[in-house]
């Protein structure tokens, strides 16, 4: 790291080249997952009777699910040194982040729970996942990647003074 920050190359870009290089390689790990949807379709009766909507849905909601993951991921990594501390941060953050805003709306605490449970990434993941693109969810991922990436670049900005 002290390496790279002594080279002439802003901050945002030493972090969009890690940020990416994890989320290029998740996105490979995914690519046989493709395999399942040609073979249940193949072996469907009648064949071809899948619900593509749903699937291509329940993909592009995982990409925007892996992009904010990573991005929390990446956040967690610049916290520390320790790669297994960054680990259990990330997985904290993004348990959080997931099932946390439904379990504070179940309480009833902050009057109307709707808007609480909309903070969390199950509500706007079920919803892309039954093939609905609502621009709102992909508002949400794009944000919620986005500020985990500023937050990166002002920590790691932080820590090189």
């Amino acid at each position: 790291m002290e390496l790279l920050l002594t080279k002439p190359i802003i901050h945002l870009n030493i972090v969009f080249a890690k940020y990416l290089g994890a989320f290029v390689l998740i996105i490979i790990a995914l690519i046989p997952t493709l395999l399942y949807v040609f073979t249940i379709s193949k072996l469907g009766n009648p064949e071809g009777n899948l619900d593509v909507g749903s699937v291509m849905g329940s993909y592009f909601g995982l990409l925007f699910l892996v992009a904010a993951y990573t991005a929390i991921g990446v956040f967690a990594s610049s916290l520390t040194d320790n790669q297994i501390v960054a680990f259990i941060i990330a997985v904290f953050i993004c348990f959080f982040f997931y099932f946390g805003f439904e379990g504070l709306s179940n309480y009833n605490i902050f009057g109307d729970t709707l808007y609480i449970e909309k903070l969390g990434m199950e509500s706007h993941f079920k919803s892309m996942s039954r093939g609905v693109l609502d621009t709102r969810d992909i508002i949400y991922f794009l944000s919620v990647t986005a500020l985990f990436i500023v937050l990166t670049k002002l920590n790691i900005k932080r820590a090189n003074k």
